[in-house]
């Protein structure tokens, strides 16, 4: 079921779904509408004069006029479309793309132009004007100037979206507002942490695994970055088989072909199809996806804001709203319970482990590329001290402390190297003193 879920919302959130979807709807609408005229007869009475076409002719002119405009301006929609995609992929990093492709109103966009023009296309080639029968949809054609008028405005809606849509700000605050939406997903489904009372968590794995002297490992069919994996439903399984199953990957890696994916421990001989069971669990393809992935758009971020520092655009102020928007995330996660690696069960035996997200790995993947490209920028440096300072006085596990310590260290000997000015370099000691004295005191 899992694995059902990420796929559809793959499929959702594919640039071609929606208009699709809206295409279809289109031709179904154009079928409903046509069957009404045909069974009812409308009447152009009072005001209906004005808008309800009873000539032939001017049926064809109308639909002849929208479906022609509909599909040029699809056109034009398609174009705006593919140079905004150019600017921000040499703006901001070809990973980017994704986000924009994926953005909800270029798909309705392109998909209402689109289906308009097919819509009219269907109910152009029910006009009739022989001798045979006479037949003008008044109904259907009323829908189409309707939709003609909606898509004006719908253009306008676009064009400012479009035009906002790649400034550097409202990038950073989008990918921003999705990292928060996907670790709120992603800790809420994540294994729960585990109550280490009996001491379980400090034993290695091969302690766990005296009892169970057989053992498969499933590789994988394929090379590429991990993109699915449904620790839970893996979890069911060791305990339903009386297994314990190890996961050597975690969501975002690259595997290459025939590389051990999960090592599957019995106590009990395996037979032909003891390891088939698994292979539903996981999901491998060609890039990164956000879905598991909780480091996805903190390295779309990071990327944005090593951009900014490269000599050619030097940029510390899109630099800083990166900074801003990653201190948020760091500061959310504090609050979070990270899961164990460990998981057990009733029984108090280890049945599944692997590689969970921890605090020090996506502190490290926010942070420390910023860092390394922030020498020569001084400004940076601080935002990047101010940001750990922040996140220190948020977070309350003395081993966050002591990730945000090294940080800390790290960023003032990068001020040690690179101030030029004396009275920089003293305000940033003082900075870095509530941290490092602090911590060294607990």
């Amino acid at each position: 079921m899992g694995k059902l879920k990420f796929l559809w919302q793959e499929l959702t959130g594919s640039f071609w779904f929606i208009p699709m979807f809206i295409i279809l709807f289109s031709i179904g609408l154009a079928s409903a509408l046509i069957f009404v005229d045909r069974t009812v007869d409308i009447k152009s009475v009072g005001f209906l004069n004005y808008i309800l076409t009873e000539s032939a002719d001017s049926a064809r002119s109308v639909l002849s006029t929208i479906s022609g405009a509909m599909i040029g301006v699809a056109g034009t929609v398609f174009s705006i479309t593919l140079v905004a995609l150019t600017l921000a992929s040499s703006q901001f990093g070809s990973r980017l793309l994704r986000n924009f492709m994926h953005e909800r109103l270029n798909q309705i966009v392109l998909g209402t132009y689109v289906s308009t023009y097919v819509y009219c296309l269907i109910v152009l080639n029910v006009v009739k004007d022989n001798d045979a029968q006479v037949f003008i949809p008044t109904l259907s054609i009323l829908i189409a100037i309707l939709a003609a008028v909606g898509n004006i405005v719908l253009l306008v809606i676009f064009i400012h979206s479009i035009s906002t849509s790649i400034q550097a700000d409202k990038v950073v605050s989008d990918i921003s507002i999705a990292l928060m939406k996907n670790i709120e997903t992603i800790f809420s489904e994540e294994l729960e942490g585990e109550d280490d009372s009996a001491g379980h968590n400090t034993k290695d794995l091969d302690e766990h695994l005296k009892e169970f002297s057989n053992s498969k490992t499933l590789r994988s069919p394929k090379g590429g970055y991990l993109q699915y994996l449904h620790n839970q439903s893996l979890f069911n399984a060791a305990l339903s088989g009386d297994y314990v199953i190890v996961s050597h990957h975690r969501i975002g890696s690259y595997i290459v072909k025939g590389e051990s994916l999960l090592s599957i421990y019995s106590k009990n001989e395996f037979n032909d199809e003891s390891a088939t069971d698994f292979e539903g669990n996981f999901i491998i393809g060609n890039s990164r996806t956000p879905q598991q992935d909780a480091e996805h758009s903190i390295h779309q971020m990071v990327e944005i804001a090593c951009r900014a520092l490269s000599p050619g655009v030097n940029d510390p102020f899109t630099a800083i709203s990166c900074i801003d928007n990653l201190t948020s995330t760091m500061c959310y996660l504090t609050q979070v319970k990270f899961p164990s690696k460990y998981k057990f069960g009733d029984d108090g035996q280890l049945r599944y482990a692997f590689k969970p997200l921890t605090y020090q790995s996506m502190l490290d993947a926010a942070f420390l590329q910023i860092r390394q490209f922030s020498k020569g920028s001084p400004a940076v440096v601080i935002r990047l001290m101010e940001s750990m300072i922040k996140i220190h006085k948020f977070t309350p596990h003395r081993i966050h402390k002591t990730a945000i310590k090294e940080h800390a260290e790290m960023i003032l000997k990068v001020a040690e190297d690179s101030f030029e000015e004396s009275h920089d370099l003293e305000d940033m000691r003082d900075r870095s003193r509530c941290i490092l004295e602090e911590t060294e005191g607990e």
